[in-house]
């Protein structure tokens, strides 16, 4: 199957990643989609890419891929992190970020030529007494933080 970057709102792409993602609800907002679609038009892939959720990584020259879900077509995930790191160079933007579960191999971020930077603990929670926080389901897992190369 023969696939190609396309443009995609963000309601479309918070859409995809609520019918395909495997743990996570879509993100509130972006900066910028990016859709990969098949020869018929088909949106096969999404990712979505905002302001880091981390405060210390919100720069203003830092972005986050903070979502992308595909339905399974080969090469759909790597081709989207290549064309995220791409489109965040070409905005001026000098880093780029993203996480993944302990449980998730990262095979997408290595073919992309992404990189591990650091390995993050699981926390108990994303709740403290200054600001309240309702369970998202990422509680209790570590995470690998990649940047783009």
């Amino acid at each position: 199957m023969d696939l190609h970057l396309v443009p995609v709102r963000f309601r479309d792409a918070a859409a995809f990643v609520a019918m395909w993602h495997r743990h996570n609800q879509p993100p509130v907002g972006c900066k910028y989609c990016i859709g990969v679609a098949d020869n018929d038009g088909v949106l096969r892939g999404v990712a979505i890419v905002g302001r880091p959720v981390a405060r210390m990584y919100d720069n203003g020259q830092t972005l986050e891929v903070n979502r992308t879900a595909t339905d399974g077509s080969p090469n759909a995930n790597s081709m989207l992190y290549a064309a995220a790191w791409r489109a965040a160079k070409a905005l001026g933007y000098t880093r780029l970020i993203t996480y993944t579960q302990a449980d998730e191999t990262g095979a997408s971020l290595r073919a992309a030529g992404w990189q591990v930077i650091a390995q993050r603990p699981a926390r108990p929670g994303w709740d403290v007494p200054s600001r309240p926080r309702q369970p998202n389901g990422s509680e209790h897992i570590p995470r690998t933080l990649w940047e783009a190369a």
